[in-house]
């Protein structure tokens, strides 16, 4: 059964995520915005996704560019989960995935590294 949470409450929950990230490395976070929305219309059960170019992708001509994306899935979380504490867990390792998408970090060095 789905996970009930209020969109207060989920949106805390990311913001606490954000903050596991290492001072350095959130320092470092460049021309990025995380959103949260309910669902992904193309791929529904997406839990997140990084729209952008990764800061080891930019070069000397990158600028004037609008951020790049970090967002998080809300209803598919939820869905995912089978209960609260796991969807605290969730939440964060969507968040830690998608920001190392950000840093240049691909799918399969992640899943090496336990954030799969």
């Amino acid at each position: 059964m789905p996970v009930e949470m209020s969109r207060v409450r989920f949106d805390e929950l990311v913001e606490e995520a954000l903050d596991l990230i290492p001072a350095e490395l959130a320092a470092a976070m460049d021309n990025v915005v995380v959103l949260v929305e309910e669902r992904n219309p193309d791929e529904p059960s997406l839990l997140g996704l990084y729209e952008g170019v990764a800061l080891t992708e930019r070069t000397s001509t990158y600028g004037g560019v609008l951020p790049d994306r970090i967002t998080i899935y809300r209803e598919a979380l939820m869905d995912f989960c089978s209960d609260e504490d796991e969807l605290v867990d969730e939440i964060a390792v969507t968040v830690v995935h998608e920001v190392a998408h950000h840093f240049g970090i691909d799918d399969h060095k992640l899943h090496e590294m336990g954030w799969g």
